[in-house]
């Protein structure tokens, strides 16, 4: 994770609205045309339910499409049978979708004779000219490029799945309106095949889990995005923390420790302020005129520990890592429990490096981070080479070292033979970087792992090495996140396991249960023993039948659950029970040999 990837986590609401009208080029891609048509019966529908409705805006999204509206009175989700039974008697009415073009004054004197304050303000904002296209859908109207289907008739095989709220043009301080979300297929049998997938990512929800599991928790008292994690939860962050340490410092990391804040020049110094500022949090500003930030990314902590003495080439490369908290104000509608936060720990780390060592540097952080993805299970992803655009204000330095470190990231992923897509207006503002795309459960993208070549920072804070020469020297930098953020990490592996993590990451790895309390003190040593050979171990000694013991040990995922009764403590062996309801007879060294060296091999 880095500076620049919170830059598009509006993006989805800021594309909607170009759907709607806006600078965007039309498209003849089907299944974009027919969830933007149904996105138009939906809105049709709901005004002819609701006349006083104001409608916002209605784009196809991934797998689907919504549209916003202001209704004098709530809805619910209980209210949306009745919208999708009059989209349907819509549909059998065979509206025809008519494009029309009206003049700048027209569209104006149409819509605000319609009460659409919205498609005023749109109008205003983004139609450029004298012509405005609107689409007519029997008596409804809306703002839009389209194209469309021919007919309603021709949308069958949609759905509508929830509703959410959305500030208006995705801006908290502008109302909050209401989204209703659907999806639209070709077919009976696509509709049919994604209510199932729904269905299962809905098992898989990190959220849901999470709750039943007892992972984390979100509080109002504690603030939206910051989450608390749970001990069950804060267990399995504890393990993964100790395996990427663990492994960056056998792969010559130095790791360190700095503050959650600085003073806010730091900040301007590495231009964060300037150009990051939307995603910063206020400056806390004291009377004597001192004023700390929250910082938003680690790269100036670690660059002062870079400076904290004169480096030599022989200390180049110089590895700097941490897992270093992180502060940005995310827009409430972008949290997503575990996924999108406003405080989490990123697995960072800076490489300082002479411009012969980059390309080795560059190949090693995504070695890491591959590492990483095959250990955890992370088994499909793409890269992302996210470039800059020509909005030169956004950006620090020069073309030139632009193409210099995107030409060095293409060596690296070609050499290493890596396909990628390009992501022009993702990078950081520093400079471009390899993201590694991931799907959750709801195949929604995200950034987990990350790679930069950043020539601006050496630069803006004057980094030098003494050369072999005795020259003072530039060295570059590399920003690398090859695990990514906690949170974020956590909620994937939530979904990927549903919860039933690997042995050597469930906060539980064996439940001890005696059939009654007359094995209650076997069952005591058979717990010290495991405890003592670092197993995460719990005694279940309720006055419950064992049936109920084992259902619940199975309900909170426990890998291995073992039964001590009469004939345990007679042979001296353990009846074992695992996930998969495998169930075997083994001596208490035997089974503690076995979950050792399954935790020690991180087996999946």
């Amino acid at each position: 994770m880095d500076a620049g990837e919170s830059q598009s986590s509006s993006r989805q609401y800021t594309d909607g609205l170009m759907a709607d009208y806006g600078d965007h080029e039309a498209t003849d891609d089907p299944l974009h045309i027919l969830r933007h048509s149904t996105a138009h019966l939906l809105a049709a529908a709901v005004t002819e339910l609701y006349p006083d409705a104001k409608y916002g805006i209605g784009p196809p999204v991934q797998d689907g499409f919504y549209y916003d509206f202001a209704f004098s009175k709530p809805i619910s989700e209980s209210d949306l049978g009745a919208i999708e039974s009059r989209m349907r008697r819509i549909a059998q009415e065979d509206r025809s979708f008519v494009k029309e073009t009206m003049t700048r004054q027209q569209a104006l004197d149409e819509f605000g004779k319609r009460g659409q304050d919205y498609k005023l303000e749109l109008i205003n904002d983004k139609v450029e000219g004298d012509e405005v296209s609107v689409y007519r859908t029997g008596d409804f109207l809306d703002l839009c490029r389209g194209p469309h289907v021919r007919s309603t008739r021709d949308l069958k095989f949609f759905k509508l799945l929830r509703v959410a709220g959305a500030y208006w043009r995705g801006d908290e301080k502008r109302p909050q309106l209401t989204r209703i979300y659907g999806t639209a297929w070709p077919s009976a049998r696509d509709l049919e095949d994604h209510m199932k997938f729904l269905e299962e990512a809905e098992k898989r929800d990190h959220k849901k889990i999470g709750k039943d599991l007892k992972l984390f928790m979100v509080d109002e008292r504690v603030g939206p995005g910051l989450p608390i994690w749970l001990p069950a939860g804060a267990t399995v962050r504890r393990e993964l923390e100790r395996f990427i340490v663990d492994e960056e410092l056998a792969r010559g990391y130095q790791h360190v420790r700095t503050p959650d804040v600085a003073r806010l020049e730091l900040y301007k110094q590495s231009g964060h302020a300037q150009l990051y500022a939307e995603y910063m949090y206020p400056p806390m500003r004291f009377e004597d005129g001192e004023e700390l930030e929250l910082r938003p990314v680690n790269c100036p902590h670690h660059i002062v520990v870079y400076q904290s003495e004169l480096r030599s080439y022989r200390d180049l490369p110089m590895r700097i890592a941490e897992i270093g908290n992180n502060w940005r104000y995310e827009r409430s509608g972008t949290l997503s429990g575990m996924n999108r936060v406003r405080a989490f720990a990123l697995n960072d780390a800076h490489i300082f490096c002479t411009p012969d060592q980059l390309m080795d540097e560059i190949k090693g952080s995504i070695d890491l981070a591959l590492y990483f993805s095959k250990v955890l299970g992370i088994d499909e992803f793409s890269y992302r080479l996210s470039a800059r655009d020509n909005v030169k204000e956004k950006w620090l330095g020069t073309e030139e070292q632009w193409q210099l470190a995107q030409a060095a990231l293409i060596e690296a992923l070609e050499s290493m033979g890596q396909t990628y897509e390009m992501g022009i207006g993702e990078a950081a503002f520093y400079g471009p970087k390899i993201d590694f795309q991931v799907k959750d459960s709801h195949r929604r993208e995200f950034t987990n792992s990350t790679v930069q070549v950043d020539f601006q920072l050496p630069l803006r804070f004057e980094l030098e090495y003494v050369a072999e020469d005795g020259s003072r020297q530039r060295p570059v930098m590399v920003h690398r996140g090859a695990a990514g953020a906690m949170e974020r990490l956590f909620s994937y592996l939530i979904e990927r396991y549903i919860g039933a993590f690997p042995t050597w990451l469930h906060p539980i790895q064996v439940v001890v249960m005696p059939l009654t309390d007359v094995q209650r003190i076997y069952a005591e040593q058979v717990v010290e023993r495991l405890r003592r050979g670092r197993i995460r171990v719990e005694l279940d000694a309720r006055s419950q039948k064992v049936d109920r013991k084992v259902r619940d040990a199975k309900l909170q995922k426990v890998p291995y659950i073992v039964v001590v009764g009469p004939k345990e403590v007679e042979s001296g062996l353990l009846s074992v029970r695992d996930r998969t309801d495998k169930q075997a007879q083994e001596s208490l060294d035997s089974f503690l040999d076995r979950v050792s060296r399954e935790v020690a091999e991180r087996a999946r």
